[in-house]
C-alpha cells in the first residue's frame, strides 16, 4: 500500500494528459454544437456520440510509456501499474463526462442512463485495447494502433453492424432498449477482457 502511495505522483505526471485534454477538448466541441440551434439539437444524440469516440480514442493513448521496459523491473505488479493510471485518469473522464452532458440543451439531452452506458463501453474498449497491446507485444506506445482500431471499429460497426444487433440507434427506435442491453454485454466483456490482460504473463517472451 505504501509502495503504491509513492507511486501516484510520478504515474500522474507520466500520464498523457495533453493527449486525454485535447481529445475532451475535441468531444465538449462537438456537444456545444448542440446549443447552436434547433436543428443542431435534434443531432445531439449524434454530437454525444461523436464526443464519445473523441475521448475514447484519447484514453487509447492512457498506456502510452515510453519507460516501459524499465518500469516493467520495478517490484510493483504490472495490474497495480496499469490500474493506478486508470484510477487517476477516472475523476477526469467523470468530470469531462458530466460536462459533455450539460451543454447539450435538457430537451434535446438523450435518457442519461443509457448514453452514460455508451460512454463507459466506449472508454473501457480503448483502455482494454491498450492493456491488450501491452500485454501481447513490446511496443511502448500503444495508443496509436488502438486509436486507429477504434475509429475503424466503430465505422465498421455503424456502416456493416447486422440491423437486428444494431448498437448505435436513435432514441425513437424501438431497439433503443434492446441496444441498450448490448452495451452492457460490451461494457461487461471489455471490463473482464481488460482485466485479464492487466495480469502480468507467467512467461516473458524472449528477445533476438
Amino acid at each position: 500500500m505504501l509502495l503504491t502511495h509513492h507511486l501516484v505522483l510520478p504515474v500522474h505526471r507520466t500520464l498523457p494528459w495533453g493527449t486525454v485534454g485535447a481529445a475532451g477538448a475535441l468531444g465538449l466541441l462537438f456537444t456545444a454544437l448542440a446549443r447552436t440551434g434547433e436543428s443542431a439539437e435534434r443531432l445531439s444524440l449524434y454530437l454525444l456520440r461523436a464526443a464519445i469516440l473523441a475521448f475514447a480514442v484519447g484514453l487509447a493513448f492512457l498506456l502510452d510509456d515510453p519507460a516501459r521496459h524499465t518500469t516493467a523491473a520495478v517490484p510493483t505488479p504490472r495490474p497495480v501499474r496499469i490500474g493506478l493510471r486508470v484510477a487517476l485518469a477516472v475523476p477526469a473522464a467523470a468530470a469531462w463526462w458530466t460536462a459533455a452532458l450539460l451543454l447539450v440543451p435538457p430537451g434535446a439531452r438523450p435518457p442519461v442512463g443509457d448514453i452514460t452506458l455508451e460512454a463507459g463501453a466506449a472508454c473501457a474498449l480503448a483502455v482494454t485495447g491498450a492493456v491488450a497491446v501491452v500485454r501481447y507485444s513490446e511496443v511502448t506506445r500503444p495508443g496509436p494502433p488502438v486509436a486507429g482500431g477504434l475509429l475503424t471499429t466503430a465505422v465498421l460497426v455503424m456502416l456493416l453492424w447486422p440491423g437486428r444487433w444494431a448498437l448505435f440507434v436513435p432514441v425513437e427506435d424501438a431497439r433503443w432498449a434492446a441496444a441498450h442491453d448490448r452495451w452492457g454485454v460490451v461494457l461487461t466483456g471489455a471490463v473482464l477482457l481488460g482485466a485479464v490482460c492487466a495480469v502480468e504473463p507467467l512467461r516473458r517472451r524472449v528477445r533476438f
